[in-house]
């Protein structure tokens, strides 16, 4: 097949490209590269199945393809706070470009939501029937209520357009690519181990997450987009639960050295629970991540290595 990825040069765009290409099929790489990176696909750039387009998906694009993949947002909260109008432009206006092109060329289209949708959960875990406890007006909003409106006019196309979608609502992935500089979790904590630095806990440390290895998630993108059970949403996520304590001192762990966990005020707005129920997932995909959170640590912790 032909397929359009955009955010193709981000963390997750970027593993999903290489998986379509060992699939054997051409991949149009399209990213304005505000947090994606040339060096995460320069090396399939050789490629001749392989295409990658500088461009802001804000702006129309007109593409011959099968498939699309819209995985283009900033989506750790320093990035998508800097320009906080521009983020929910990206999910608002890039969804509405990528629904047009689905449905002028028939193509089955993918949005990478987010567990964001839930916002601070008041059910635990969340199941894909949950709607969600969010701030409207918050610093998180732009990302949270972006992605809320993108699955809204997902369905809407869907019901009234015929348009053939796919909506999947991604828990926490790290893994080799991450941008170090992103803010999130995992990578904060990398980075500062490996320089030597404290390690950063917001809040007491009870706060959890759920952590699912990047090539476990690709994984459950192919197997969604290929079956035609459920449009969605689907939760795809690791059902381990780890508190930020248990995160950092695992990560202290496996690099060494001499840093200590130190605590800051926690942000607002900031999940206290977050682990997906991937019931469905296990139904329609016989899916379930494979990946232990300290092989895959390990994995990325060699990646970052080399970059700090």
């Amino acid at each position: 097949m032909r397929i359009l990825v955009t955010g193709g040069a981000g963390f997750l765009g970027s593993h999903l490209c290489e998986r379509l290409l060992k699939e054997g099929h051409e991949v149009i790489c399209i990213d304005n590269l505000f947090t994606g990176r040339k060096s995460n696909i320069e090396h399939l750039l050789s490629n001749t199945r392989f295409e990658f387009v500088r461009h802001d998906v804000i702006d129309s694009f007109k593409f011959e393809v099968d498939q699309i993949y819209n995985l283009a947002c900033p989506a750790s909260p320093p990035h998508y706070q800097y320009n906080p109008i521009k983020t929910i432009k990206t999910s608002v206006m890039g969804s509405i470009n990528c629904l047009g092109l689905a449905k002028r060329v028939k193509a089955r289209v993918f949005q990478a939501s987010t567990s964001e949708v839930y916002g601070d959960p008041q059910v635990h875990p969340q199941p894909e029937s949950y709607w969600g406890n969010v701030n409207p007006i918050g610093r998180r909003s732009c990302y949270d209520e972006g992605k809320r409106c993108a699955e809204t006019l997902f369905f809407d196309y869907h019901r009234e357009n015929r348009v053939d979608i796919r909506v999947v609502r991604i828990f926490n992935t790290y893994g080799p690519r991450m941008h170090e500089a992103d803010g999130r979790v995992v990578s904060n904590f990398i980075v500062q181990a490996l320089r030597g630095e404290d390690l950063t806990i917001y809040g007491d440390g009870t706060q959890t997450r759920s952590f699912c290895y990047v090539d476990d998630l690709i994984d459950g993108f192919l197997r969604f987009m290929a079956q035609t059970e459920t449009v969605g949403p689907l939760n795809l996520g690791n059902p381990g639960e780890f508190t930020m304590r248990q995160l950092a001192e695992l990560t202290l762990k496996l690099v060494g050295g001499k840093s200590k966990i130190v605590h800051k005020p926690l942000p607002a707005d900031d999940p206290r629970q977050r682990r997906p129920d991937i019931t469905l997932a296990r139904q329609i995909l016989k899916w379930e991540p494979a990946v232990p959170l300290e092989e895959g640590l390990k994995r990325t912790i060699a990646y970052f290595r080399g970059r700090v």
